[in-house]
């Protein structure tokens, strides 16, 4: 099994596709650009088993009707956001700016609850990281010694907590006993910007210190 990066869209949402050695594949956050991440995965014959989000933001959510409707693939959301997809003001697309509102069809399942996700041959170990918005979950891959973190953990920083539902000290708290908590060496596959590790952030971002 491998996994693989791909920025997407005017904020450079980090996409991630984890395909296997079949070619199926499980998509995170197909945050925008649906033609032409559809054509990336036709061109390494990539078919996709499932669309897992990490929250519903517009900038994470944008190309995920694209890719459902052209592979039927279910989509995956935290039950707290369950409405933002379909709701601009919830998912900030009517506040930035935007040429066209981002509105997205329902979530074919919803997370409830911590634990193991399996899709096909994908075992996921799915965590609640609430802070950056109230539904925010990051995809732990033992095996690969991954966790992808969505908006909530970044390279030196730390997800934004200004926007609806938004709280630092839930946001700090989840960090701390989700996500430090792992394997030193733990790839942190972040929403934005460069991969980094738990070590690196444990001893070098500027809003953990005290941990």
């Amino acid at each position: 099994m491998k996994w693989k990066k791909i920025p997407l869209g005017p904020l450079q949402t980090n996409c991630y596709i984890i395909e296997n050695e079949k070619k199926e594949c499980v998509i995170i956050d197909p945050g925008s650009e649906g033609k032409r991440f559809i054509h990336h995965l036709q061109q390494h014959e990539l078919i996709p088993s499932a669309i897992l989000l990490t929250h519903a933001h517009f900038d994470h959510i944008g190309a995920v009707d694209d890719v459902r409707d052209f592979w039927n693939c279910p989509v995956y959301i935290h039950k707290n956001e369950e409405e933002w997809l379909s709701n601009p003001a919830l998912n900030g697309s009517k506040y930035f700016g935007l040429s066209n509102e981002i509105i997205v069809k329902n979530a074919d399942h919803l997370i409830t609850d911590e634990g193991m996700l399996s899709i096909g041959s994908f075992q996921f170990e799915v965590f609640e990281t609430p802070g950056h918005s109230p539904g925010s979950v990051s995809y732990y891959l033992a095996e690969q010694t991954v966790v992808f973190s969505g908006d909530a953990l970044f390279a030196r920083s730390i997800g934004r907590t200004d926007l609806p539902g938004g709280s630092h000290n839930q946001l700090i708290q989840s960090i701390h006993d989700k996500l430090l908590v792992l394997p030193e060496e733990t790839v942190v596959a972040p929403g934005h910007g460069p991969l980094t590790t738990i070590i690196t952030e444990m001893n070098e971002n500027p809003f953990l210190h005290g941990f």
